[in-house]
């Protein structure tokens, strides 16, 4: 694509992000960038855009020559994928917001990106309106690059906002989150984490070379935080947030994982309310960089894509770089979590899991467990899963050596974790 040409976008999915940007390009003619055709699964349906855009039938974008970019917002990885893959082949470069797609696919994507050498974008597939993607890919060396944590599911956040601030439960959150559009009508895949782990599996790439497929990561949702829990943190002065993690550990690896955790209030990520996302970016030099915004929505996510179209007007790609300059970079489980288990029974939670425990208690409604697990152990058990049992992660989730948990214990017993 020549840099400052014209960009004439074939359009796939129109749901509540492709509307939004359509919305913004039909009202601003000044960006150079038109929608010349839709491609919908139900054109039956009526929507708010001539008739004429729209049609049920892929090739009509991918064989028109006159389109140059394809813009992929439809919510079926596979087919995403094959849209993709086509759209490559037919010259075209590509912008998405799939990150299930990306996540599954993401080395034979850059596979066939560097074969066609055209660009591929997908800033909104990770945070929305927060340029983090293009950030990890261009400013931070991965040897300066020390951790990425944050809140990168806006649906999961909601819901834990308002278990925290109006005392509602589980599923009257869930509703809350449906009625106001900030979860879906199947809410899985943000409740479960598998969300937020497609979204880590694509900065672990950007920020540290590795490709990690989502599957592969250890990671948990919120379905199982219970009112008590929430009510527990509020206690303490601190709040629930589903944390994704990457830093290096002593070893020179990295420990990538998903999992709720307990947040003081003095911690950047307790101010990330609602459907708002928030990153936290740390490197040996600059210490921490904070980046906030809208994680859902039709026009943040949207302004995320448009900022990619942008992009593309000066021939911009990713250029992989750490995947290059990192070969040996490698991923790892064998780290140590200090963590607090709530469940209902008093066997419920196998002793012999955990590397040291120091506290085990119980009311007339939950035990509760404090303690140090590894990551390999989680991944490899589904008891921390089942039903009414509570995984969260302490303030500092780290223990990163037999010292540091003996130091931590003593803090434990001296009041200061709380």
């Amino acid at each position: 694509m020549q840099p400052g040409k014209k960009l004439v976008i074939g359009l796939f999915g129109f749901g509540v992000v492709g509307e939004g940007l359509y919305q913004v390009i039909h009202q601003h003619h000044s960006l150079e960038i038109s929608i010349k055709r839709v491609c919908i699964k139900h054109p039956e349906k009526s929507r708010n855009a001539p008739v004429s855009l729209f049609t049920a039938d892929k090739w009509e974008l991918l064989n028109d020559e006159e389109i140059n970019v394809i813009v992929e917002l439809t919510n079926d990885p596979e087919a995403a994928y094959e849209i993709v893959q086509a759209a490559f082949e037919k010259g075209k470069a590509v912008v998405s917001a799939n990150k299930a797609m990306i996540a599954a696919h993401l080395e034979i994507l850059i596979r066939l990106q560097r074969k066609s050498n055209l660009p591929f974008l997908y800033e909104a597939a990770a945070c929305a309106s927060i340029p983090v993607i293009r950030n990890l890919e261009e400013y931070y060396d991965n040897d300066l690059l020390q951790g990425i944590s944050g809140v990168v599911n806006g649906s999961t956040n909601y819901m834990l906002t308002k278990m925290s601030e109006e005392e509602l439960d589980f599923r009257s959150a869930l509703k809350r989150a449906q009625s106001e559009g900030f979860a879906e009508s199947d809410p899985t895949l943000d409740i479960n984490g598998s969300d937020a782990a497609n979204k880590l599996s694509i900065l672990l790439t950007h920020g540290y070379g590795l490709i990690v497929p989502p599957d592969e990561l250890l990671y948990a949702g919120i379905q199982n935080i219970r009112q008590q829990d929430a009510i527990y943190a509020r206690e303490k002065g601190m709040e629930i947030k589903l944390v994704a993690h990457a830093c290096k550990t002593s070893d020179e690896r990295i420990a990538a994982f998903i999992l709720p955790q307990f947040v003081r209030a003095h911690h950047l990520l307790y101010h990330v309310k609602n459907e708002y996302n928030g990153v936290i970016i740390e490197s040996s030099l600059a210490d921490q960089q904070f980046f906030y915004g809208k994680g859902a929505g039709a026009f943040p996510t949207a302004s995320a894509v448009l900022s990619d179209l942008s992009a593309l007007r000066y021939n911009y790609k990713y250029e992989y770089k750490k995947l290059r300059q990192s070969p040996g970079v490698e991923a790892t489980r064998e780290f140590l979590l200090r963590v607090y288990v709530s469940f209902e029974k008093l066997f419920q939670v196998p002793h012999d899991a955990f590397e040291q425990i120091w506290e085990w208690g119980s009311n007339e409604e939950r035990c509760h467990v404090i303690g140090v697990i590894r990551g390999s152990v989680l991944k490899q058990s589904d008891w921390w899963r089942k039903d009414n049992t509570s995984l969260i992660l302490l303030p500092e989730p780290f223990a990163i050596n037999e010292q540091a948990i003996h130091k931590h214990r003593s803090e434990m017993l001296s009041g200061i974790f709380i």
